[in-house]
Parts: structure tokens; C-alpha cells; sequence
């Protein structure tokens, strides 16, 4: 089975049962880190993929913005800038919180996208 799929079933099986809710209000950045290795189908954190924008120094950095990686319209006139909370409602619901986002796979697990999020925050922005 293909990094795609794999990840997409990980992230589904996963999330299934908790269902959307919002974010804890710390996360545990090492078990983050964990989690984050399902994101790296499509992300990593030094360079866009063919599929998704690269995460250091995501946190924030305004949405649509990082250089190398060709954004849907809608993420670029989003208007948003990436925070706890911002980056909670995404990760839960990509296409409800940017409607026309290609980011068509969410982390429904609340610890999950906190953990990830508390990990995001740890890893700079290149030259940063």
C-alpha cells in the first residue's frame, strides 16, 4: 500500500472515534513529533513536496505564503495567520476552514493536533 493511503487509513482510523473538538491547551511537542511522521507523506519541514507546503516556521507565518510550493486560491486569500487556534480549526477540518484548500485529509484526534501543533512550534523557520 502506497505512503498516501497508508497515512490517509492512520489518520482516519485514528481520529474516527473522537471526532472534531478543540485543541488541549498544551501539548507534549516529543509525542507531536510522533504523529507529525504520518504528515510526511505530503509535508516536511525544510522543503515543499510535490503535494504540500513545507512546516518550519509555520507558526506564525501567514497562510499561503511559503515559498516553493504552489497554494490553492483559497488558502492564499485566506487571510490567515497560523496560531494554536488557527492551525486547531485547520487540522481539524481542512475544508471547513479553508473551503477549496487541497489539503483534503484532517487530524480529528484533539491530543493529536495539539501534540503536533506543540512540536510545530519547536522547529524554526529556515534560517531562523
Amino acid at each position: 500500500m502506497g505512503c498516501w493511503r497508508t497515512a490517509a487509513g492512520a489518520l482516519l482510523a485514528a481520529s474516527v472515534a473522537a471526532g472534531p473538538a478543540a485543541a488541549q491547551t498544551a501539548g507534549d511537542p516529543v509525542r507531536g513529533k510522533m504523529v507529525f511522521a504520518q504528515c510526511t507523506c505530503c509535508h516536511n519541514l525544510t522543503g515543499p513536496s510535490f503535494a504540500a507546503p513545507a512546516l518550519a516556521g509555520v507558526v506564525g507565518r501567514k497562510a499561503g505564503t511559503a515559498t516553493g510550493f504552489r497554494y490553492s486560491g483559497a488558502m492564499t486569500a485566506s487571510g490567515i495567520f497560523w496560531n494554536d487556534q488557527t492551525l486547531d480549526s485547520f487540522l481539524a477540518a481542512p475544508t471547513t476552514a479553508v473551503s477549496g484548500t487541497s489539503m483534503p485529509i484532517g487530524l480529528m484526534d484533539a491530543r493529536d493536533r495539539a501534540d503536533v501543533i506543540a512540536y510545530l512550534e519547536t522547529v524554526p523557520a529556515p534560517g531562523g
